[in-house]
């Protein structure tokens, strides 16, 4: 059903087939959050659904309004203003970008690994493609500040945490920041992006789940049982953060190279600065993995 429902809407070309195959999505994957018999599960699972209800919400009164406007359903036909910005509001709490992002680490960490590498990753598939779709009637200002903004929040929220799930949900928003900011100049880049970021975070928690890594504490311990899948936590890590030479650089290189052929040079540099601040957490991570706990150093 979840499968069904992302497809469903990625290859509608009308509002109401989209809303409804995202609320097949969204209605299938509840009974996997709450499937662990726990209180923190249970309370996931209320929060995802009320969140994604009132982007539900969102999504269709844009989509009405804009109907009534321009007499079309059609996905690009997303002519009305007010429209446009209620339904890049809503696609935006569906991913859990900032300043619409408060349920996603608290849902993450209330889930198994496995139900939040689905959120972190499949789970997006769908409004970023509706995103892609309406990208040229978004006005770019707007997407700019939410992803600047949500490149800030990632970064900052993410130094203090010990909790790996709660890392990895602060590191999505921060990624989602350079998709959304970059939606507005490229969307293919923008596609690009968010799919390298996906293919770099689905190792990192089949790895973590493997080892049943979900602190910071726990990583500490995983060299002398694990020490290839440590390494390797440690490297994806820091491809996730953008450090060159590895592949996580390519994609923000890009963006940063498009920000300044359209002379966007001050919102260049500000999203380098952040990127310097989430730069801070992976390393604390790689440090703690293999410079700690590394037999060289003992």
């Amino acid at each position: 059903m979840i499968i069904m429902g992302t497809i469903m809407t990625m290859s509608s070309s009308n509002w109401l087939m989209a809303w409804i195959g995202l609320e097949l999505n969204m209605l299938a994957i509840l009974p996997i959050i709450s499937k662990p018999k726990t209180t923190r599960a249970s309370e996931a699972t209320i929060k995802y659904f009320l969140t994604q209800a009132i982007a539900s919400a969102m999504m269709l009164l844009s989509s009405t309004t804009n109907a009534w406007q321009t007499g079309s359903w059609d996905i690009l036909e997303l002519k009305n203003k007010f429209s446009t910005t209620i339904m890049t509001l809503s696609l935006m709490m569906k991913m859990g970008a900032a300043p619409i992002h408060f349920w996603l680490p608290e849902v993450l960490q209330g889930t198994t690994l496995q139900t939040a590498l689905l959120i972190t990753t499949w789970q997006k598939l769908a409004p970023i493609s509706l995103m892609y779709m309406i990208s040229n009637n978004i006005q770019p200002a707007l997407l700019m500040s939410a992803g600047i903004l949500s490149m800030i929040v990632g970064g900052l929220g993410g130094i203090n945490q010990t909790q790996l799930r709660k890392t990895m949900a602060y590191s999505s928003i921060n990624n989602l920041g350079w998709t959304i900011m970059i939606m507005a100049l490229s969307p293919n880049l923008a596609v690009m992006n968010i799919f390298i970021y996906m293919i770099m975070t689905t190792p990192i928690f089949l790895m973590m789940t493997s080892t049943s890594t979900k602190t910071l504490q726990n990583l500490t311990t995983t060299w002398t049982t694990s020490t290839a899948t440590t390494l390797s936590i440690a490297l994806l890590m820091l491809s996730t953060s953008g450090l060159p030479p590895f592949t996580g650089f390519m994609p923000k290189m890009l963006a940063l190279n498009e920000l300044i052929t359209q002379k966007l040079t001050t919102l260049a540099t500000l999203a380098i600065m952040t990127s310097l601040v989430s730069l801070l957490f992976y390393l604390r991570i790689t440090y703690l993995t293999m410079v700690l706990t590394s037999p060289m150093t003992t």
